[in-house]
Parts: C-alpha cells; sequence; structure tokens
C-alpha cells in the first residue's frame, strides 16, 4: 500500500514541482507566478481605494479575486467568457472560493476603506489550477500589504495567518497528494483542501465519482494535505521574502 509510482515518478505523498515567483508582473500592487508542476497562474493585486456599495461608511476593507483561464491554457483553444457575455459556474465558484480563503486569514478593518482586488490567470492548465490560485493569491495580497505599509497607508497588517490550498484524491486503490490533471481525470474522488499554519481548515470540497468512501481514507488525504501545505506556507515566506528584482 502506498508503494505505487505514480505515471510522474513522483511517491505518493510528493508534490509536483513547486516554484512562487513574486513581483512577477511590474504594475501590480503585489503579484506572483505560482507553478504547480505544469500548472502556471498568474496572481496579480491591485488596490483600490474604495470599497464595494455594501461596505460603504463601515469602516472596514474587503479583498476580492477574479479568475479566469486563457484561452490556450489546455490543449485546445476555449472562448474568452468575455466572449460568451457571463462567467461559467465553475468559474464563479472558483474566484468565489479564492476570495473566502484569503478573508479568512486577514482583518478586513485594518484596511480601511480600500479593496484589494486578487486577479488570477491561468495561463497553463494541468489541474489544481483553484489551489495554486489561492497559494500564490496568498503571496500576491502579502505583498501589496506590505506596500501599504511602506507607504504609511495602514499601521499594522490585517494578515491573520497564511493559507494555501493543496488537492488530494484516491487513484485505483491509493490516495495521492497534488494530483494532475491525467490523475484527477480518472480519480475515484478528489478533494481539495484550504488550510492556515495552524492546521485548520478554511473550506474543504470532496467529491466521490465513483462510490462512497470511508471515513479513514478521508482521513489519510487529511494528513497529507498537512504534510503539501506545510511545505508550501515555507514557500509562501520564501516568495515574500525577496526583493524586487
Amino acid at each position: 500500500m502506498n508503494q505505487i509510482v505514480r505515471h510522474s515518478g513522483r511517491k505518493f505523498n510528493e508534490l509536483r514541482n513547486i516554484k512562487l515567483t513574486p513581483h512577477f508582473a511590474k504594475y501590480a500592487d503585489g503579484s506572483c507566478l505560482v507553478q504547480f508542476g505544469n500548472t502556471h497562474v498568474l496572481c496579480t493585486a491591485s488596490i483600490e481605494e474604495k470599497v464595494p456599495p455594501f461596505l460603504k461608511g463601515q469602516m472596514s476593507g474587503w479583498i476580492t479575486a477574479e479568475y479566469g483561464m486563457l484561452p490556450r491554457s489546455t490543449h485546445s483553444r476555449m472562448d474568452r467568457e468575455a466572449k460568451k457575455g457571463k462567467l461559467s459556474g465553475r468559474t464563479m465558484e472558483i474566484q468565489r472560493l479564492i476570495g473566502r480563503s484569503l478573508r479568512a486569514v486577514a482583518d478586513l478593518s485594518i484596511l480601511g476603506e480600500r479593496q484589494i482586488i486578487i486577479d488570477c490567470d491561468v495561463l497553463q492548465a494541468d489541474g489544481g489550477t483553484r489551489t495554486a490560485s489561492i497559494t500564490g493569491g496568498w503571496v500576491a495580497l502579502a505583498i501589496a500589504v506590505e506596500n501599504l505599509l511602506l507607504q504609511g497607508k495602514i499601521n499594522s497588517s490585517p494578515l491573520t495567518d497564511q493559507v494555501a490550498a493543496i488537492s488530494c484524491g484516491i487513484v485505483g486503490d491509493e490516495v495521492f497528494l497534488d494530483l494532475d490533471y491525467s490523475e484527477d481525470s480518472t480519480a475515484k474522488a478528489d478533494a481539495n483542501f484550504v488550510m492556515t499554519t495552524q492546521n485548520k481548515v478554511v473550506e474543504f470540497q470532496a467529491t466521490a465519482e465513483e462510490s462512497a468512501f470511508e471515513k479513514s481514507v478521508l482521513d489519510k488525504m487529511w494528513l497529507l494535505a498537512i504534510e503539501g501545505c506545510s511545505f508550501l506556507f515555507k514557500e509562501q515566506l520564501n516568495a515574500t521574502r525577496q526583493e524586487r528584482k
């Protein structure tokens, strides 16, 4: 059990090659190119000196996210959603998840009446685009917050913790960490874990594709997610400590 070698050569508990490149976008208030193997997502942060109408006068800030896949981020070209005139249900679900995840580790009152928008653009997709977006989105957000501090616009950081995300799934009879597309597309079950450094879960999404699975399997995925996120937290900190070139 758990000795099977994956098609990529990775062990059951081995992440893809992870790379977080901060300050990737010159003009953004914060940015990070996040690479989970062949999944590449550009996360940028934009600070706006205003809040959505429902927060006006409440002395509270806001953090939100937008998510999209470029036309050739997959094997065949897809139309831009702007051309269709509306966002797909999947896109809406993912960008709301990213926003909720980032707000879960922020004291919005410290931001004052301003909002930070995190744009997550998928350049290349090979599974795990939402987990990569959350992980890289936190780095972009942290850099934007540091810029607010340096400019004297806030007196302390609104960030209360880090947040990262990783996938797990059942492929064959094995539980694997960080599924790529070929694994995800054939998985009997897959799950996404959004976690903090205290091993608290911000959000957990799991779906059985063929048959229901036992709690013991969920427990295995949970432990793998903790292990994977622990590595991601270290990479996030390393990225935020890098100076802009």
